[in-house]
């Protein structure tokens, strides 16, 4: 790995391999990270169309014994929400993280997606007018799409943060202490730090996933629009926030709150309120084939 440190780990190169050049293209690297972005994608297609294909778990009324909608809708929204993922996500690095790009390397805005620089938040805002302007397109239930999505949501969270560790990006704290530091080859104070990405990939993917299947087998969360999104944006807020403990802190907050609170922790914040919303909405109203009181 190339910078200014000698990284604990250089057995995984970020590029995986290069395309060689034929006459005007090329060199392309394929790189870890767009195929993470492609697992994710694809890994959550297909936890979503096992679950529009259990009927049993979305609940039965007089119209319908099955998934509130079908195959088709799912391969549009996949689409839409890829092209969600990638712009909302680049956008939102870029406005929250590094907004100085914008005017001293406005090209790199697009042309640096290759080496990182994504931001789960504006994701999340991309993916959730992807499935708004969708869901309204085909008159699909809202709610009912995200929590599909919701529950399929840690497969992509969880290779995507493997590519920030193998990047070498988004590092943890200083904490020469620990006898699973590492340093990071672009770190430029080469000091032994948390592998926070490591951290974010068993809690927001790994861990959380099986929170929600839980949900969704063990408790039959599908028969409640909203709660299992509920369940993913609280989740995923709480987990977020805690790594930010050990996640090298932001500069783009105020001088006097640095050390305190980081950009992640206060994105995550009207997550968490809005995913306890929900919740408190799915639990009141009666489950899907049942009759209210």
């Amino acid at each position: 790995m190339i910078g200014a440190c000698p990284a604990s780990f250089d057995l995984i190169d970020p590029v995986l391999f290069t395309i060689p050049k034929v006459w005007i293209i090329g060199p392309l690297p394929i790189r870890w990270y767009a195929l993470a972005y492609i697992a994710g994608l694809f890994g959550g297609l297909f936890w979503v169309l096992r679950l529009v294909g259990n009927g049993g778990l979305w609940g039965t009324t007089p119209k319908t014994q099955t998934a509130p909608y079908n195959r088709a809708f799912v391969d549009d929204l996949v689409l839409w929400i890829m092209i969600g993922v990638i712009v909302g996500g680049r956008l939102g690095y870029v406005l929250f993280y590094n907004t100085s790009m914008i005017w001293e390397t406005p090209v790199r805005v697009i042309t640096g997606i290759t080496d990182g620089g994504m931001s789960f938040h504006g994701g999340l805002i991309g993916v959730t007018l992807a499935m708004v302007l969708t869901a309204r397109a085909h008159g699909a239930p809202l709610l009912r799409v995200s929590d599909a999505v919701a529950a399929a949501t840690p497969i992509g969270l969880f290779f995507g943060r493997l590519a920030n560790f193998i990047n070498g990006e988004l590092w943890g704290r200083a904490a020469p202490e620990l006898p699973w530091a590492m340093r990071f080859a672009a770190d430029p104070t080469c000091q032994l730090r948390h592998p926070s990405q490591l951290y974010e990939a068993a809690l927001e993917g790994v861990v959380l996933f099986v929170i929600l299947s839980v949900l969704v087998y063990r408790f039959k969360a599908l028969t409640r629009p909203g709660l299992v999104t509920g369940g993913f944006l609280m989740g995923y807020g709480v987990f977020r926030a805690f790594v930010e403990l050990f996640r090298e802190p932001d500069r783009q907050m105020p001088e006097a709150l640095q050390g305190y609170v980081t950009m992640g922790m206060v994105l995550c914040i009207p997550m968490i309120a809005l995913g306890a919303y929900l919740v408190w909405r799915a639990r009141k109203a009666p489950a899907v084939g049942e009759r209210a009181a």
